[in-house]
């Protein structure tokens, strides 16, 4: 026999309050995460930095197309845009760039000219000659040539031939030659500094073999520096490479983000500046194609986005997601959705609840689809990204059934969903086992899920649901035997990998006591 329900004007009260309390939860969560940060300017139209990495890629483009065609327009526009900042650009490769020293002198611009050094002699010796042509025809805007972009870390060339190269193009040139590598290369090879008339090194403390937070990463690169002006004098040390990513998974202490973008790169001008270094920042415009081989992180080091739009991180305040009004907007329209679709609250417990339930799950499909927004990579992840928020969805409605008041539609699609419950159980405990066992044994380019799975494993953990027992078992012990590894191999100072394991013992949790409810029957 069904209890009595509360009289629906009691509750009222409490349920708009409890609503009101979770919209202002909302707001904070997304306010929280895109208010403006202040930070020092780095620069100014008064005030230009020396240089900037410069791929002259379209957002659908990769230097992987074929045909490989790049855009003229395109380029004479980037240039026009990066005057207005710095004094000079570094480029990568002559392959499709024949323009752009005239249109470096046309916005006055110098340009650090490099070639594309690989395994392939022919390509090699096709990038070199055109580099040598075009420094010779151009000494008014070029100012340096770079043989080669970190050839001895992909191991594509040894120290002695890249030493010979470079030998080949100063004969040749009436300009500085250097090579540019990660600062340790510089060390494993000393063949090549030699070579050299200055060292362009790489530092960037993101990407070390020992990672560096934003607090640890300007003194991790003044040491560097240090160590390299002192051991390699009298040449003088190029910054090559230094920057930070906007966007990204975390790396132990490592946290991309649009603030600590801003916050590194304005710390690091200023710090080259009052030290008279010479530096290039990585890099001029954010470079989607870089995602299918560095991960989500890889096209996102960008000082403007793809779409040339500027990110703040030179100047002005900066925030972390611009876009969080609409995402405030869209999280609170689910959530009104989803009050609307349960209907009343059964019981006072339930008038807390149900707008607290709406509420987070209308946070973390938000939160979800601002990282696939930028992590996502390929249909496949998309793909992913889908099923996972159709996921929550359904488990989000049979949750709120559980909480409402339940009568004539609602009551069947209740009964529907409820005896349908455990493979909803199954799914999220497949998806949590997928994931972790991704995240344990190739995560170095995958985010973390956690926002993905935390409602699905919050709700059968309150509410536990009957499911296939072998099923179950085997999901629970791939999940719950995964968290001490990930953890380990991401380090105990990442908080995006505690997040995931938090996320993970929750899911774990709610597989023991789906099992506990099978075996009962």
């Amino acid at each position: 026999m069904d209890r009595p329900m509360p009289d629906a004007s009691r509750l009222l009260p409490l349920y708009l309050l409890a609503c009101l309390l979770a919209l202002l939860g909302l707001g904070a969560l997304w306010y929280g995460l895109g208010k403006p940060v202040q930070l020092p300017d780095a620069a100014s139209p008064t005030h230009k930095l020396q240089c900037a990495s410069y791929t002259p890629f379209d957002k659908d483009q990769s230097p992987f197309d074929q045909p490989f065609r790049l855009r003229p327009a395109r380029m004479d526009a980037d240039l026009a845009l990066l005057a207005e900042r710095f004094q000079c650009i570094r480029t990568y490769s002559m392959t499709g760039l024949e323009a752009i020293p005239a249109l470096a002198r046309k916005h006055g611009l110098k340009v650090m000219l490099g070639a594309w050094v690989n395994a392939n002699p022919v390509d090699t010796n096709k990038e070199v000659d055109a580099l040598i042509a075009a420094a010779n025809a151009n000494p008014d805007v070029v100012s340096a040539v770079i043989v080669g972009n970190e050839a001895l870390l992909r191991k594509e060339v040894t120290g002695e031939q890249l030493a010979a190269l470079i030998a080949k193009v100063k004969s040749q040139v009436r300009v500085p030659v250097t090579y540019a590598d990660v600062w340790e290369f510089w060390l494993q090879h000393p063949q090549v500094a030699p070579a050299v008339d200055f060292l362009t090194i790489h530092l960037l403390p993101y990407w070390e073999d020992d990672p560096r937070g934003i607090d640890d990463a300007l003194a991790h690169v003044a040491d560097v520096r240090q160590v390299f002006g002192n051991r390699f004098a009298p040449k003088d040390i190029f910054i090559g490479e230094t920057g930070w990513p906007s966007e990204g998974r975390q790396r132990e202490t490592a946290v991309p983000s649009r603030a600590n973008e801003a916050r590194f790169i304005r710390g690091f001008v200023s710090m080259a500046e009052a030290n008279g270094w010479h530096y290039n920042l990585i890099e001029a415009f954010d470079q989607p194609w870089k995602r299918a081989s560095e991960g989500a992180v890889g096209g996102y080091w960008g000082l403007y986005d793809a779409d040339r739009q500027d990110k703040g991180v030179l100047e002005g305040p900066v925030s972390n997601l611009h876009y969080w009004p609409q995402w405030l907007l869209a999280s609170a329209l689910l959530m009104a959705a989803t009050l609307l679709m349960a209907g009343r609250p059964a019981t006072p417990l339930a008038a807390l609840l149900l707008p607290v339930l709406a509420a987070f799950a209308a946070g973390c499909l938000g939160l979800w689809g601002e990282l696939m927004r930028t992590h996502a990579r390929f249909a496949g992840e998309w793909v992913w990204a889908v099923v996972l928020a159709g996921l929550n969805l359904l488990v989000l409605m049979h949750a709120a059934l559980a909480l409402a008041r339940r009568d004539g539609w609602r009551r069947r699609l209740f009964d529907a969903m409820q005896a349908r419950a455990g493979w909803l159980l199954l799914a999220a405990g497949f998806a949590a086992a997928v994931s972790m066992l991704a995240m344990v044994f190739d995560p170095r380019y995958r985010s973390f899920p956690s926002v993905a799975l935390a409602l699905p494993a919050l709700v059968y953990l309150l509410r536990p649901v009957a499911a296939r027992r072998a099923e179950v078992a085997l999901l629970a012990f791939i999940v719950g035997a995964g968290v001490l590894p990930q953890l380990y191999r991401e380090g105990l100072e990442n908080q995006q990998a505690w997040g995931w394991a938090v996320v993970s013992v929750l899911m774990t949790a709610a597989l023991w006591r789906s099992l506990r409810i099978t075996s009962k029957h």
